[in-house]
């Protein structure tokens, strides 16, 4: 099925098992030795910023990112290099607007950095709703992946195998989650980018060999069998089928930069640093992993297309997410030697840590936020080991739902599941940050309306997209209920979820906003500028 050769598949198999073996045994030894909340939680912010920034870079690079900026990039050229630098540009937001007000005011997840400004019971279960509604879907995607991914790799070819993939990976990223806490699964995320960059490294390297270390040939070459010619190296390409291409590019690229800027998973690493000053390195190093990152992709995306042509990346998905695997076989030619099949080990290998970390990352953030969101906070007091031990049966709690729905939906496109967890992160989660963090005159009222508000207006947009019916490679193609022009839901949930919050606000009366006004003042220095620093004598300074 795969069109690899029997040692190749033989070798992944062992590597996947090594790899499984090795990350179980570092969650056990570096996961919390004792049911205490702040190990649990932030690792007691122990992770120095060259770990810390590559498991946010692991973080933000899941499996979906890797498969679908590959295949964009293998067969539209233009409009997947853009899509990746839109990605890039999201950590850029994350990096200088918001990562650290959220380490000043956030403890152990997003809940807290909303509950500074509004303590309230309302605005945690919500934010906690809001969490798990951002990143079940993603999670979904992650695990159906896996058996189709695995299935390609190995030559499975029995549903039944793949359904077996699907819930071993479950059950992995639940145990992940409850036994590693967060240093746990960062360690995790901080080897799977260490195989993933060093791997990719090499078989960029190996493309560009063989097109004369020239990527103007590369391209041109990728171009001239692509299919499309010159529209390859311009944009366009991705859209083309809708009504209104260029607004659905710009409403796909907002999505990608918010969204991706304010996912969950994602901003509570920013909480595992303990100074300003290390927040900033991490990210640094985080940005810096992750730019490294999508040139590799984008090398052997457009060298799977030179090599194979359109219709050899589109035979094994029509969508073309395993480009990155066929570039990566390509490289090595029609003969493949020991030492070449190790490499492509390597990579396939790389592909499988980054759908374990992934997954073990998001439910971990949901884990987090309804223990500590939903079942602690109930006006009674909980101990640490009672809440981190909710911690744990959390993450079954949330996992055991997400393994049985990704079995459902393994033979359909997930496209819009990913798409959706985007635009969520960018309609509801983004402008309550804003707001929380930056205006002084937001009220809760606002806050909800916010949350709330951007939530529905994704989940009832969402559904008339063209990734849902409408299309050939939709999520149900014999169906047409496709009413709304866009491809991603942006370009009218984004505003409206700024529109709702300045509204809320608005609406709450004056004694509602002087009131949160002086709430915002009392805590405005926390936010901007972090706790202050004790000098050798005592005092603050």
């Amino acid at each position: 099925m795969s069109g690899f050769a029997g040692s190749t598949e033989s070798w992944s198999l062992v590597a996947f098992s090594v790899a499984v073996t090795v990350t179980l045994l570092l969650c056990v030894l570096t996961g919390p030795d004792s049911d205490d909340l702040a190990e649990f939680y932030t690792g007691y912010r122990s992770l120095s910023p060259l770990r810390n920034g590559l498991a946010i870079a692991g973080d933000y690079i899941s499996a979906a990112t890797v498969l679908t900026i590959g295949g964009v990039i293998a067969l539209c050229g233009f409009d997947g290099v853009v899509l990746a630098l839109s990605t890039l540009l999201s950590l850029l937001v994350l990096m200088f607007l918001l990562a650290e007000p959220l380490r000043n005011t956030g403890k152990f997840t997003m809940g807290d950095v909303l509950a500074r400004r509004m303590p309230s019971r309302a605005v945690r279960i919500t934010g906690c709703a809001v969490t798990i509604t951002a990143l079940v879907p993603m999670m979904l995607v992650q695990l159906a992946s896996t058996g189709q991914l695995l299935a390609f790799i190995l030559g499975f070819t029995g549903g039944s195998m793949k359904t077996g993939c699907i819930v071993g990976v479950g059950a992995l990223m639940i145990t992940y989650a409850a036994i590693g806490g967060m240093r746990g699964t960062a360690l995790i995320q901080l080897l799977k980018m260490v195989v993933l960059l060093g791997s990719g490294i090499v078989v960029s390297v190996l493309i560009l060999g063989q097109f004369h270390w020239n990527p103007g040939e590369l391209f041109t070459t990728a171009a001239r069998r692509s299919g499309s010619a010159e529209a390859f190296l311009h944009g366009g390409l991705q859209f083309a089928g809708g009504p209104h291409p260029r607004l659905d590019m710009i409403s796909t690229q907002f999505a990608i930069v918010f969204g991706g800027a304010c996912l969950p998973h994602v901003t509570m690493r920013m909480f595992t640093a303990n100074s300003a000053r290390q927040v900033r390195r991490s990210m640094s190093w985080a940005v810096s992993s992750v730019a490294l990152f999508m040139l590799v992709a984008g090398v052997v995306a457009v060298g799977a297309t030179a090599m194979l042509g359109r219709t050899g990346v589109t035979a094994a998905d029509p969508r073309g997410h395993t480009a990155y695997l066929l570039g990566s076989r390509a490289a090595f030619g029609p003969v493949v030697s020991r030492a070449e099949t190790l490499v492509f080990t390597t990579v396939t290998t790389a592909i499988f840590l980054t759908l374990l970390a992934s997954v073990a990352g998001m439910t971990l953030a949901c884990a987090n936020s309804l223990a500590h969101d939903v079942f602690a906070d109930r006006g009674t007091a909980m101990s640490s080991q009672r809440e981190t031990a909710f911690a744990r049966g959390s993450a079954l709690v949330v996992g055991a739902p997400v393994i049985a729905l990704a079995v459902l939906v393994q033979d359909r496109s997930l496209q819009p599941l990913a798409t959706m967890s985007f635009c969520v992160g960018a309609s509801a989660i983004a402008p309550a940050l804003v707001y929380s963090l930056f205006w002084r005159r937001y009220t809760r009222a606002g806050l909800l309306s916010t949350l709330i508000g951007g939530t529905l207006a994704v989940l009832v947009l969402m559904p008339g997209t063209r990734l849902v019916s409408g299309s050939p490679t939709s999520a149900f193609p014999a169906a047409d209920f496709n009413w709304f022009p866009f491809t991603t839901t942006g370009l009218v949930s984004i505003p409206l979820g700024f529109v709702l919050g300045w509204l809320g606000s608005m609406l709450s009366g004056r004694r509602a906003a002087d009131r949160e006004r002086g709430v915002y003042e009392s805590v405005e220095s926390l936010i901007l500028a972090g706790p202050r620093r004790r000098g050798r004598g005592g005092g603050e300074r």
